[in-house]
């Protein structure tokens, strides 16, 4: 069974979220935009290229149709972990924090010793969170930054407490953004901080665990 990208958050952390009101929009004004976050434009090219990244690498596969029925909402998903990364990008800029790139390369290389090489990370990281291989750096920097940013807090990020903490950082810095996005993807949630529908919380890929062998 392909495995999505999730990570629950506590009941202390959804409180948080539904106590306080976030500035939303029905859609997008910006043509060619799939979404607008604090006047940085996520452009519909940009989503679209992610998602041909990600399909072109299922479709390469033996499980390929399996992987593409479990991941239906791909669009959606992608478009709602690109808003988390720009707001998890300007909390972690105010507090802050700083992601080398060494340290993401120290990280990837830490996880393809346990995965049991690079081309096992591969696979796993496909299968389990439909990241395409050109965008594994990009899932460790997302895990590093949310980790340096909980402790610049002074919070475990893999506790219910540090995820609450977390979280009510990053409902501070969504509130100064406008969030804009293109209707053709849902409504954003203000109570939830995700796109539509989607099941996966904002913090998906920053408590995301490293693939099991």
């Amino acid at each position: 069974m392909v495995r999505r990208r999730t990570a629950t958050l506590s009941l202390t952390a959804a409180a948080l979220l539904a106590a306080t009101p976030l500035i939303t929009s029905c859609g997008t004004e910006h043509p060619g935009a799939a979404a607008v976050i604090g006047g940085q434009t996520i452009s519909m090219s940009a989503l679209q290229s992610q998602v041909k990244a990600v399909r072109d690498a299922q479709g390469g596969t033996q499980q390929s149709a399996q992987l593409i029925e479990a991941t239906s909402d791909l669009d959606r998903s992608t478009l709602n972990g690109l808003v988390f990364d720009r707001v998890l990008d300007r909390a972690a800029q105010q507090a802050g924090v700083t992601v080398t790139r060494a340290q993401v390369q120290q990280s990837r290389a830490a996880a393809e010793v346990q995965a049991g090489g690079a081309a096992a990370l591969r696979d796993q990281l496909l299968q389990q969170y439909a990241v395409a291989p050109g965008g594994i750096d990009d899932f460790y920097r997302v895990q590093a930054e949310a980790q340096a940013l909980a402790h610049k807090l002074g919070v475990d990020l893999a506790t219910p407490d540090g995820q609450a903490a977390v979280t009510k950082s990053l409902v501070k810095t969504a509130q100064t953004m406008r969030v804009d996005v293109n209707p053709r993807y849902g409504t954003w949630n203000a109570q939830t901080l995700t796109l539509g529908n989607t099941t996966d919380p904002w913090l998906h890929r920053a408590v995301a665990p490293t693939p099991a062998a």
